[in-house]
C-alpha cells in the first residue's frame, strides 16, 4: 500500500522524466505523514461515529453532514476500516480544485498518477454525487473521471482499466459543490456494513452498521442483559456481541480496498490483525437473549453466532415478542427492530403488534432501558411511550427513528 525508498526513488525519476515532456503527474504520497480521511455513515449517525473516531485516538475528527473527517496515518487508515462499527466507508482525499467544465475535470483528474492504485489490466468504478454546481449530471461527471484515468494508462502503457460495478479493485469517489471538487479513493472496497459473519441474510436484515448504531445508542454496559424480542436472523444480538467482547467488526473481512493498491504493506497489516485478535476478550456471564415468532430462524442466528465467535452462547427462543417473559430485577437493555411494513407486513396488520408491545414493556419492563428502532412513525406511536426520545436517521431512503429511553417503572409500584 505504501512504498518504500526504492518506490521513492522511481516516483521522483518519473517526475524528472516527466518534467522534460512538460507532463508532470501527480504523485500521491502514501508515506505522507498524514492523510486527510472522511468517514461516511448513515445521516443521523455522525455523533456516534464521532465518539468512536475520538475513541480510536485519530487526529483531528470534525463532525460533518454524512460521516467526519480525520487525519490518519496509514496505519490509521487500517485500523479505521477494521475497527469502526457505524462507518460505512473510508474514503482518502487526493485533491481539490476547481472545475466547471468536462474539460477541465478530466485534466484534473489526468494529473494524479493512479498507477499508485490499480494495474493497467485492473477494474475501476466511480462514484459521483453533485450539487449546486455547473457540472450538474452525475453520470457524466463519472464517464469523464473515467476516460481521464484510463487515457492516462492507455498512453502509458498501451492497456487501460476496465469497469466493474461489482468487484472493482479501485473506487474512486467524487463530489462536486459549487464547483469546488473533491477526489478521493475509497479505502475500505465494499460497505463497510459487509462484516463477513453473515452466513444466514433472513428477510429484510438490518445493516450491520445500523444494528451497531442502535446498540451503542444505548448505555449499555456490556454486562447486563440485552435482549432483542425481534431478534429475526440476530443482527443486533451478534453486533451487541461483537462490542461486548471488544472484537473488531473487520476481522471477518477477506479483503478492503487498500489491499489491492501498489505496494501494500502486507505484514504490516497481518501484524495489527493479530494484535486486534489478541484484544478479543470472552463474551463472560453476559446474556444475550433473542426472540422470533418464526423459530426456524433461531438457526440462523446460531450460524451467525458461530462464525462471529460466540456460538452456542446466545438464549434464544420462539415466541409471540408481546408474550416475551421480562423478568423484574433484571435491569435489562432492550434493543430490537420490530417489522414497520416498509418490507415485512401490512401496517394495518402490525398497529395490534405494537399496542401489544408496548403494553408489555410498560407493565413488565420498568426500569429497563430500550432502544426501537421504526421507519413508521405511526406504528411507532402506537408503543404509547411518548417518553422516548427520538434519534432520527435514515435507513437507505426511508426516514426512521430510534426510540430511546428508560421505562418508567409502573405506576403504583414502590
Amino acid at each position: 500500500m505504501f512504498p518504500g525508498p526504492s518506490a521513492t526513488l522511481a516516483v521522483r525519476a518519473g517526475l524528472i522524466v516527466a518534467s522534460i515532456f512538460q507532463t508532470p503527474l501527480i504523485c500521491p504520497d502514501l508515506m505522507a505523514a498524514r492523510h486527510i480521511c472522511f468517514a461516511t455513515c448513515a445521516p443521523g449517525i455522525e455523533p456516534l461515529l464521532h465518539e468512536e473516531l475520538r475513541g480510536l485516538k485519530l487526529a483531528k475528527v470534525e463532525r460533518q453532514v454524512g460521516g467526519c473527517y480525520f487525519e490518519a496515518l496509514p496505519i490509521d487508515i487500517w485500523r479505521a476500516n477494521l475497527c469502526l462499527r457505524t462507518a460505512v466507508r473510508v474514503l482518502l482525499r487526493l485533491s481539490r480544485f476547481e472545475a466547471k467544465t468536462g474539460e477541465q475535470l478530466y485534466d484534473k483528474v489526468k494529473e494524479i498518477d493512479w498507477t499508485t492504485f490499480v494495474k493497467p489490466n485492473g477494474t475501476l468504478r466511480v462514484d459521483a454525487k453533485v450539487k449546486d454546481s455547473s457540472l450538474d449530471h452525475s453520470n457524466y461527471v463519472e464517464q469523464r473521471v473515467k476516460d481521464a484515468v484510463a487515457d492516462q494508462f492507455k498512453e502509458k502503457f498501451g492497456e487501460r482499466p476496465s469497469v466493474d460495478k461489482d468487484e472493482p479493485d479501485l473506487r474512486i469517489a467524487i463530489h462536486i459543490f459549487r464547483d469546488r471538487v473533491t477526489l478521493q479513493v475509497d479505502t475500505s472496497g465494499h460497505s463497510l456494513h459487509r462484516r463477513g459473519w453473515r452466513k444466514a441474510q433472513g428477510f429484510a436484515p438490518l445493516a450491520e452498521t445500523l444494528a451497531a448504531a442502535i446498540v451503542m445508542s444505548t448505555k449499555w454496559n456490556r454486562k447486563a442483559p440485552l435482549i432483542d424480542p425481534f431478534c429475526g436472523s440476530g443482527t443486533l444480538l451478534i453486533e451487541a456481541g461483537l462490542l461486548a467482547t471488544n472484537t473488531a467488526p473487520g476481522l471477518f473481512r477477506k479483503r478492503f480496498g487498500f489491499q489491492s493498491w501498489e505496494d501494500h504493506d502486507k505484514a504490516g497489516f497481518e501484524r495489527l490483525k493479530d494484535k486486534l485478535h489478541k484484544e478479543i476478550r470472552p463474551l463472560g456471564k453476559t446474556q444475550l437473549i433473542g426472540n422470533d415468532l418464526e423459530g426456524g430462524r433461531l438457526r440462523d442466528v446460531e450460524d451467525n453466532a458461530e462464525i462471529a465467535g460466540f456460538g452456542g452462547k446466545l438464549r434464544l427462543q420462539s415466541g409471540n415478542a408481546s408474550d416475551f417473559d421480562f423478568r423484574p430485577g433484571w435491569n435489562a437493555c432492550i434493543v430490537t427492530n420490530p417489522p414497520y411494513g416498509e418490507r415485512i407486513g401490512d401496517v394495518r396488520d402490525l398497529i395490534p403488534v405494537y399496542r401489544a408491545f408496548g403494553e408489555l414493556l410498560r407493565s413488565r419492563a420498568g426500569g429497563f432501558e430500550v432502544a426501537i428502532f421504526s421507519g413508521n412513525r405511526d406504528l411507532a406511536a402506537e408503543l404509547q411511550m411518548k417518553y422516548l426520545r427520538p434519534l432520527f436517521l435514515k435507513n437507505g431512503a426511508i426516514e426512521c427513528e430510534i426510540l430511546q429511553g428508560v421505562i418508567p417503572e409502573p405506576a403504583g409500584d414502590e
